[in-house]
């Protein structure tokens, strides 16, 4: 096997690992949110405790920004190493890479949004106009099936910058 193949899977296996830790990460968030059983009123004002979800989320949106950071500068690399060649299709290449630039800020709005709704909302505080809020739904698995394909366009783009011939310069 070329070196370059191994650095392709390895690439893969980092690219994959870290976003799997930021999808189970989502999947744990949605099953510790907190549930509109939890929302306590008085009078007009409400409250809502914080819940685990929080904590979920917040890793869930580290592990995205490195696993899109990380895929990012490996990709860059390779080109940067690769001036000899030419990508195989480099505007798919760049295609899947402006998309999953877009599903990762899609992703990570999603996840910072629940996330941040998850905090603790006092009495009279709330989350936005003084309003308890509780999340949704499916927001945090949402989030999650973003960051799954986020990291297929990723994985996608770096498949796509590979050389379209096989070369003999070293």
């Amino acid at each position: 096997m070329a070196k370059h193949q191994y650095g392709l899977l390895l690439f893969f296996s980092i690219l994959v690992s870290l976003s799997l830790v930021s999808f189970v990460s989502c999947i744990l968030a949605e099953s510790k949110k907190a549930k509109k059983e939890d929302l306590k009123l008085s009078n007009k004002l409400c409250e809502l405790p914080q819940s685990h979800a929080f904590g979920f989320g917040i890793a869930a949106l580290t592990w995205l920004v490195i696993a899109q950071v990380v895929g990012n500068v490996m990709i860059c690399a390779h080109f940067r190493h690769t001036e000899s060649s030419k990508a195989m299709k480099p505007k798919i290449a760049t295609g899947l890479l402006v998309f999953s630039w877009v599903t990762f800020g899609i992703a990570a709005v999603l996840l910072s949004t629940a996330t941040s709704m998850s905090r603790r909302q006092a009495y009279g505080k709330g989350w936005l106009d003084h309003e308890c809020y509780v999340v949704k739904d499916g927001v945090f698995i949402g989030s999650g099936v973003l960051i799954l394909v986020t990291t297929a366009a990723l994985l996608g783009s770096a498949i796509f910058t590979q050389r379209g011939g096989r070369s003999t310069t070293r």
